[in-house]
């Protein structure tokens, strides 16, 4: 545990490492990469890399969690979970900290100089191995909890089914090969996915589970980077693929009388369905907002079964806006031509939201929650994207 003497150095000396740390992270994805090519080809997203996604990612986690280990403890934890099951999807191990260790802070010495004295080396130091054993402790937990370890995350299944929901986003039902029945999941949890691309490189990418049926798991893939234009190209009934067992924190409140806002935007509708799906088994009569944004019906992903779903739950009422339909064109009930307004409706003030969508979509969703009462401590976001 940091010491007060510790903190202090971090909460003086947070503003400099802040002001730095965009130079800072590049510096050290170049430093790891240059000792550890694999890690780049096999473990981190390659698109994101490109476009400096993970740098800004890891740049705002560091500053995050320092900042919320001097002011505020219960962040830092949330953060931390956030994180570890991102890691645990990934089978991040123990000794893959060491490696981080090493070149970040060779990274931090080189920008910042003179100015990393052995007392702020040791606060910071002692900020990371917080942080890092941490994770691990969660990490660990996690793993046990799913009866595996690091080395064992990845299981073979086969591509059951593949259904083209609309012209870029296709559904892909998952299988065991012997027959037996997939572990089950927690509506709102994700499954990673690994693929051996054509130059060799091994890329994982996360895709949230939309249910499929007792032992099977669905996922639903927009053609839009990578690995998901490598499924679209090759995955087809029969295909064996490599994937992690269910992972993620943000998962449905499991009370049957919270009020529930699921608000989703393009693909982001399939951690919505397996809500829904759980839903409507619960037989509960809590009162649930679905509220879905997209472009044009021919891109709404899961449309029909989205409404069909809504009308299996008691109480759940669902509204639908596209943002590019002319002006005249005809909308059923409970249509709407524009982008997502919530301003209307009566949001209870006890609700949980769940969202899912673009970051953009998101933020903008939780502003117009906050605008209706709703607390953001009681909104949730779904956003895949790069963690530490």
């Amino acid at each position: 545990m940091l010491t007060e003497p510790q903190r202090t150095v971090i909460r003086d000396t947070l503003p400099a490492v802040g002001g730095a740390i965009d130079e800072i992270t590049p510096n050290f994805y170049l430093r790891m990469f240059a000792a550890h090519p694999e890690l780049e080809r096999d473990l981190f997203n390659r698109g994101n890399q490109a476009v400096g996604a993970q740098q800004r990612s890891l740049a705002a986690s560091i500053a995050m969690y320092a900042t919320a280990v001097v002011d505020d403890e219960v962040s830092a934890r949330m953060m931390l979970e956030r994180v570890a099951n991102k890691h645990a999807s990934l089978g991040v191990a123990p000794d893959q900290y060491p490696i981080v260790y090493e070149h970040l802070f060779g990274a931090i010495a080189e920008v910042l100089g003179a100015a990393v004295t052995p007392e702020v080396a040791d606060a910071w130091t002692a900020l990371y191995w917080q942080l890092a054993d941490e994770l691990i402790a969660i990490e660990k937990g996690l793993y046990a909890d799913a009866a595996i370890t690091p080395e064992t995350v990845w299981r073979t299944v086969v591509v059951a089914e593949r259904q083209q929901e609309t012209p870029r986003t296709v559904a892909f039902v998952l299988a065991d090969p012997s027959g037996a029945p997939l572990p089950a999941f927690l509506p709102g949890q994700y499954i990673s996915v690994a693929v051996r691309l054509p130059d060799g490189a091994r890329q994982i990418r996360q895709y949230s589970l939309s249910g499929a049926g007792e032992g099977r798991w669905r996922i639903g893939v927009r053609r839009d980077g990578e690995v998901s234009s490598y499924l679209h190209e090759y995955a087809f009934e029969g295909t064996s693929l490599q994937v992690s067992p269910p992972f993620g924190d943000i998962v449905l409140d499991s009370d049957p009388t919270t009020p529930l806002v699921l608000a989703s935007a393009g693909i982001g509708i399939t951690p919505v369905l397996g809500m829904l799906y759980h839903l409507a088994e619960e037989e509960g009569g809590r009162q649930v907002v679905v509220a879905h944004a997209d472009r044009t019906r021919a891109t709404h992903a899961h449309r029909a079964e989205l409404a069909e779903l809504v009308a299996r739950i008691p109480g759940a009422a669902l509204h639908t806006w596209y943002d590019e339909l002319p002006d005249g064109y005809p909308l059923a009930e409970g249509e709407s031509r524009g982008r997502i307004d919530l301003s209307e409706m009566a949001i209870p003030g006890d609700a949980h939201a769940y969202l899912c969508g673009p970051l953009p979509f998101m933020s903008g969703t939780a502003d117009q929650l906050e605008a209706a009462g709703l607390p953001r401590e009681r909104v949730w976001f779904e956003a895949f994207t790069p963690s530490v």
